[in-house]
């Protein structure tokens, strides 16, 4: 057992939280659904709250992409510039693309960039703790990130970085159609609603509007950032509860 998983089982027995005892009730999934249809689609046609430079890249033209797997297509043969550069591929989603949770990070890590899927390395599996602590499996979210491949160096994404992933990203949302968005870390958060400061705004509920519709979005402490702060994991598990009440009143 690795060390990020570790601390999520001493989590609970610090913060008194008796997993065994939460209500097994799990959240009904909805039946599946064919992805939209729709006519006259315009990429990222209603931007974030965040308002961020024009990348220096030509937006990829996603007017008409019909499905997830034409828009993983159109991502793998996009020029995304130094980020394509640097990265070994494009990390596009994991999960069920019909489940009414959608989970938007912020970008992917070694293990990502080497299996090109989100949250797949240490914080990733601490994350899918975390939400099974809440009786949400793998087949009850839907996963991917603000920033599509791998930073140089790992750094943090620039404005520019945000701008060539954003048309990707809300394209993704507007055929996904989730019920709820979570948001993990700040530079998700910041991202998604133009909030900065994840210690006062984690836990309190936004709305977020891509192409037409809105969307509650929650803002979590990123499961890394708890491996460093583990004082935090109570406010983490109350919002994580704040996360199920919202999801089984949909």
């Amino acid at each position: 057992m690795d060390s990020a998983l570790r601390s999520l089982l001493d989590w609970y027995a610090s913060v008194g939280v008796d997993v065994p005892n939460v209500p097994p009730a799990r959240v009904s999934r909805p039946k599946k659904k064919p992805l939209p249809v729709q006519n006259n689609l315009s990429p990222a046609t209603s931007k974030p709250i965040a308002e961020v430079p024009s990348s220096r890249l030509v937006a990829p033209e996603l007017s008409k992409i019909r499905t997830l797997e034409a828009l993983k297509e159109a991502m793998n043969a996009y020029d995304a510039g130094v980020l394509s550069d640097t990265a070994r591929q494009p990390v596009f989603a994991r999960g069920n693309p019909q489940a009414k949770l959608m989970v938007i990070g912020e970008a992917p890590g070694r293990e990502e960039d080497l299996q090109g899927k989100p949250f797949i390395g240490p914080a990733g599996q601490l994350l899918d703790r975390m939400l099974g602590a809440i009786a949400l499996g793998e087949d009850d979210f839907y996963a991917t990130n603000v920033i599509n491949w791998r930073l140089p160096k790992n750094r943090n994404p620039t404005p520019d970085d945000l701008a060539t992933c954003r048309p990707f990203l809300e394209k993704h949302i507007e055929l996904a159609q989730p019920k709820v968005l979570l948001l993990i870390g700040g530079i998700s958060m910041t991202a998604m609603t133009g909030l900065t400061g994840i210690m006062k705004n984690h836990g309190e509920w936004q709305n977020v509007t891509i192409a037409g519709t809105t969307y509650p979005a929650l803002p979590l402490y990123h499961p890394a950032f708890l491996l460093r702060r583990p004082e935090l994991k109570k406010d983490a598990w109350r919002d994580l509860l704040s996360l199920r009440e919202k999801l089984l009143t949909l």
